[in-house]
């Protein structure tokens, strides 16, 4: 646990520690897992905190089995009989190429009296690159930084990322059919979708290439001209769904992440109010709306009198107009900064549960009414910093990055404006 000298930091980072342990896999496997199978128990897993829910399986299970998991570069874990694979995120690499394979060849061969336990969180999505025939990595890789640019919703890309996969959409499931299929799934996307985690290797369903098509039409997006090319192309095919044997459960999500937070902040003396746990959207917009709700609590005691804490998650966005370093925590902090200088008696802090925000090694950063001065003094003007994308470089500059390492669990956004003074004590 990280120690601050600001009180009002201290207790942020303690309400954002609450919310990740909500989500700690050695809390909610335990009540989780299935029976042993009559057959082989097969483990395999995707994603930012797949090695740690390995490791916490371990720890559980006394019976036989085995598994491979896929995780970020610098997130593994010691497991004994899991084997832990690393690869590139949030842009695909060839050793996630090499570990997709691992995990198909790990659910081949597979009976009806065998059974595959999936551990599945956020960040799979770039961890399981699968590119089907006529596509190679290099358009996956090119479709991935074409996503991230583009300002659209988790839930659009992955459906997109569902069109370009031999693996996601529910198709490592039907290549252990009729193996049983039980999924574990850390909910990172707002709205809890199991599909949409990690674009739901394990969750049978998916929109067909048509309706996909429409929707990248709709929406305006940009997709590299060979990916366009193939999913004109599927949309021209009938679908070809095959069968699967799965069970679902959702094990964490920013829900229950935010209710342990609100009701750790109710224990320290200061009323909570958990405004949604599926927030959408431009991260610089979302904070206008954050810094107007903070406003109207402050100014009218609505819904509850300070001292108050106002509590969201959910996945915003980021259009990169500039190729600045960040990521879309810092990038909300950075403008709520703007939106709230000079309103004195609150502090901020927006951070990602995973422990890395974007592009740089912070989980996010934190704000309170003097931040913008501040950078100012330091040489940084705040406001450019935002049209560049480069809140990380201007919260660098005043010491208010947040910083946790790696966190072993993904939840998605976590942020907290806290209105008022601290009870005494």
């Amino acid at each position: 646990m990280i120690q601050f000298d600001n009180p009002k930091r201290q207790f942020l980072a303690d309400l954002f520690d609450t919310a990740v342990a909500a989500a700690d896999p050695r809390r909610i496997l335990p009540d989780m897992l299935p029976p042993p199978a009559k057959g082989r128990t097969v483990v395999i897993g995707a994603g930012k905190g797949a090695a740690q829910l390995a490791q916490a399986f371990e720890a559980l299970w006394p019976h036989p089995y085995e598994g491979v998991v896929v995780t970020r570069y610098g997130y593994g874990a010691s497991c004994h009989r899991i084997k832990v694979l690393e690869a590139a995120h949030p842009v695909p690499d060839q050793a996630g190429v090499e570990a997709t394979r691992a995990l198909q060849d790990a659910v081949q061969g597979l009976g009806p009296e065998d059974q595959v336990i999936a551990l599945i969180c956020g960040g799979g999505s770039s961890l399981l690159p699968a590119p089907p025939e006529g596509l190679t990595l290099a358009d996956l890789q090119e479709l991935n930084s074409a996503l991230l640019a583009s300002g659209a919703p988790i839930s659009v890309m992955n459906d997109i990322r569902k069109q370009f996969s031999t693996v996601n959409g529910g198709r490592l499931a039907e290549l252990a059919y009729p193996a049983q299929v039980i999924s574990l799934i850390v909910s990172d996307v707002p709205g809890d979708d199991p599909g949409a985690v990690a674009s739901g290797p394990t969750v049978p369903g998916r929109r067909s290439a048509e309706e996909v098509l429409e929707e990248v039409a709709a929406r305006g997006l940009e997709l590299p001209s060979r990916c366009m090319a193939y999913l004109k192309e599927a949309a021209q095919q009938p679908a070809q769904d095959a069968p699967s044997n799965t069970t679902t459960h959702i094990i964490a999500s920013a829900g229950l992440s935010l209710a342990a937070a609100a009701e750790a902040a109710r224990g320290r003396g200061v009323n909570a109010w958990v405004l949604s746990d599926a927030v959408e959207g431009e991260a610089r917009e979302v904070a206008l709306v954050h810094a107007a709700l903070a406003r109207q609590a402050a100014q009218s005691g609505f819904p509850h009198p300070a001292p108050l804490v106002l509590l969201s998650g959910g996945e915003t966005t980021v259009t990169l107009r500039h190729k600045g370093r960040g990521g879309r925590n810092s990038e909300f902090a950075l403008s709520l900064a703007l939106a709230m200088e000079g309103q004195a008696g609150i502090a901020a802090l927006a951070a990602d549960t995973d422990g890395i925000d974007g592009s740089e090694d912070n989980a996010g950063a934190f704000v309170d009414g003097r931040t913008g001065a501040a950078m100012r003094a330091a040489g940084v003007d705040p406001r450019g910093a935002l049209q560049r994308n480069d809140a990380f470089g201007a919260f660098e500059a005043i010491d208010a990055l947040f910083h946790t390492g790696p966190t072993g669990t993904n939840v998605n956004d976590f942020r907290a404006i806290l209105i008022g003074d601290l009870p005494e004590g």
